[in-house]
């Protein structure tokens, strides 16, 4: 019975994972909070696995490189609705766009886009482009093991940040989640790595040292500007930490 109670419980927090990073027609899903970010990097994998085979699949019908990987990363900014890259563009224009942390936490909240979150956006865009056009030039099933790799590596990152800083307002996505605890987030960083050593042999060692030095570095600029993390600091720390991974791979 409690072996049972166990697997509900996972199945519940992958199930949350999922309504939460993506938008897959689900059930509804229990609230799991911060017990369930553990499974972010299998929700990874699962967008990771639809989007790269939508690539191979454009890849084996006679598409160039260039066109399999533009449709692989339409499929990633589909299934997640875009919020991840929506996270970027807003840390973008309020880590840049302002000299106070009041300010820069309105200006993230703000719908609007500015220069610097047009600009973020268009090269996180044209650099995951540029990554899977190349991977898909190196084969198709390399290239769908790195889009798997980087989707759950990249998701395995929010958990890190999630723990290591406060929040850095009252209210928002991320502290509606609440802070993980150590272990939790350990887990899903170990999911991640195994995951990528499987996917990508000894390239995993690039994939986890630059994961860690984009994390870290995403993590120090957030903490420095505006004293913490948001849901927006979160997404920006996945789309970077998605294109240090592919290109480490291809390096």
């Amino acid at each position: 019975m409690q072996k049972n109670d166990a697997l509900s419980a996972h199945l519940d927090d992958l199930r949350a994972a999922l309504a939460l990073l993506t938008r897959l027609p689900l059930p509804d899903a229990p609230l799991r909070g911060a017990r369930a970010v553990w499974a972010y990097p299998l929700a990874g994998v699962v967008v990771g696995l639809i989007a790269g085979l939508v690539g191979l699949i454009a890849h084996w019908g006679g598409l160039p490189s260039a066109l399999a990987a533009l449709a692989a990363l339409a499929v990633q900014v589909i299934i997640t609705g875009a919020m991840h890259e929506d996270g970027l563009a807003d840390s973008a224009d309020g880590l840049w766009g302002a000299w106070t942390r009041a300010k820069r936490l309105e200006i993230m909240k703000d719908s609007h886009m500015g220069a610097f979150g047009v600009i973020a956006l268009f090269l996180a865009l044209a650099a995951r482009w540029a990554a899977l056009w190349v991977l898909f030039q190196m084969g198709g099933g390399w290239a769908l093991a790195a889009i798997v790799t980087a989707a759950a590596v990249s998701r395995a990152a929010m958990p890190l940040v999630m723990w290591a800083l406060p929040h850095a307002r009252a209210s928002g996505l991320s502290h509606g989640i609440g802070r993980p605890d150590a272990r939790t987030c350990a887990v899903a960083a170990g999911i991640a790595a195994v995951i990528a050593l499987v996917l990508v042999g000894w390239s995993v060692f690039g994939v986890v040292i630059w994961a860690a030095l984009t994390t870290v570095a995403v993590g120090w600029i957030a903490k420095d500007k505006i004293g913490g993390q948001t849901g927006d600091i979160l997404g920006a720390t996945q789309q970077l930490v998605e294109i240090a991974v592919l290109l480490s791979i291809i390096a």
